[in-house]
């Protein structure tokens, strides 16, 4: 295998071309030597993007330029079977007929039932409605015209938007990108694909392919950077596709780029005043405090701890139509974990744990979040131990 073609071969390279040892690197990342030979022998397994981004900084590289593989666990082989038949659904295998035509008006409000099931994230029920509001979406479509199939196109598109949503959440990045693309091809106007596009933009930064999302998320921007009489749905399109392209660019070691990007979309924040739920999307909010949410997550990527807090402190008691991001919450648990926070740390995972049961197991995030909390404790509590068993942490 030529150097290069590996993880391990391509840090070997670029540190080397620095000059540096592998202490020095080791030094310079915060690393243990111990992690940098085994990262170069290519003995250590997953790499995540939070350890990869710590060599490019060292390096002075960007984080693509060394790791692309997915930020993420491989998903057990019953987890694919789970979703078959959201996948089916999705590809148009219809099981029985229904035994009435369904109503665009029917259809709508079936969907609106389960925009709650995803801010509560239930998976599981979203996994058992979903395939058949697909199905009942293409017959629609079949059996309607003008207007109606008009309409109906348009909603199997949020349909299908919020089905590539659920399997980001369960990593099955294929059926998530074939949900995305289908979804794609029924928006009904240019806002409606810009929501698309960020979604899927999410599910790139989930697999690591950060220059991509950068590529894809600036570029569109650009394409519809709005004018100076742009209402706020068009100002907060733009504003979701910076805030994307900046996670991407901050997570790849751009730090420049990323606090750019954050800089325009707090400005097309500030142009829709107050947070607001879109209506191309109305499971997403927009506005000021989702920025400052995004910003905490940028400085907590830079290991700014202080710095999230403050911002923590700055949204509490926010008036907001929904609450900032679980992702949120765990960047401030994080900031907590590394400001030997423990008491405040453990709470917050305890809250996350007891409120979301069936996404709190899935975050590899918290499992590290708990993974630092454990490294520097002589004992462990039960609560400690019961939150590792919930993510799966050996101890």
């Amino acid at each position: 295998m030529q150097e290069g073609s590996t993880l391990g071969g391509r840090l070997a390279s670029v540190r080397k071309r620095r000059g540096l040892s592998q202490c020095e690197l080791a030094h310079a990342s915060g690393l243990s030597l111990s992690l940098i030979r085994k990262l170069e022998q290519d003995s250590y397994g997953h790499v995540r993007l939070e350890t990869a981004r710590k060599l490019a900084a060292a390096l002075g590289v960007t984080t693509s330029a060394l790791v692309t593989e997915p930020d993420a666990p491989v998903p057990a082989p019953h987890s694919a079977q789970q979703w078959k038949p959201v996948q089916l659904a999705l590809e148009g295998a219809h099981g029985d007929e229904p035994q009435e035509a369904p109503t665009l008006e029917g259809l709508g409000r079936s969907f609106g039932d389960v925009l709650p099931l995803l801010a509560a994230t239930q998976f599981d029920a979203m996994g058992a409605v979903l395939p058949g509001l697909l199905n009942d979406a293409d017959t629609l479509i079949t059996l309607s015209a003008d207007s109606t199939q008009a309409s109906a196109r348009t909603l199997r598109s949020q349909i299908r938007q919020v089905a590539g949503s659920l399997m980001l959440h369960n990593w099955q990045f294929e059926t998530a990108d074939r949900a995305f693309t289908l979804a794609m091809e029924d928006a009904s106007d240019q806002l409606r694909a810009m929501s698309v596009a960020d979604e899927r933009c999410w599910g790139l930064i989930r697999q690591g392919r950060l220059s991509e999302t950068m590529d894809a998320a600036f570029d569109l921007a650009e394409q519809n950077e709005p004018r100076m009489t742009a209402g706020r749905e068009e100002l907060a399109a733009y504003g979701k596709l910076m805030i994307r392209g900046s996670m991407a660019a901050v997570r790849d070691n751009r730090p420049d780029e990323a606090a750019e990007a954050l800089r325009l979309a707090r400005m097309a924040a500030a142009g829709g005043r107050s947070d607001f739920a879109l209506s191309s999307s109305p499971w997403h909010v927009f506005g000021p405090v989702t920025v400052s949410a995004f910003a905490a997550e940028s400085a907590m990527i830079q290991e700014q701890p202080e710095a999230v807090l403050a911002i923590a402190r700055q949204l509490s008691g926010a008036r907001r139509p929904k609450p900032p991001p679980l992702s949120f919450r765990l960047d401030v648990a994080n900031a907590h974990a590394l400001l030997r926070h423990d008491e405040k740390a453990v709470g917050i995972l305890r809250q996350l744990r007891d409120e979301r049961p069936q996404w709190f197991p899935r975050q590899r995030y918290a499992a590290d979040i708990l993974a630092k909390i454990i490294r520097h404790r002589r004992t462990l509590t039960a609560e400690i131990r019961d939150l590792a068993d919930a993510v799966r942490l050996p101890i």
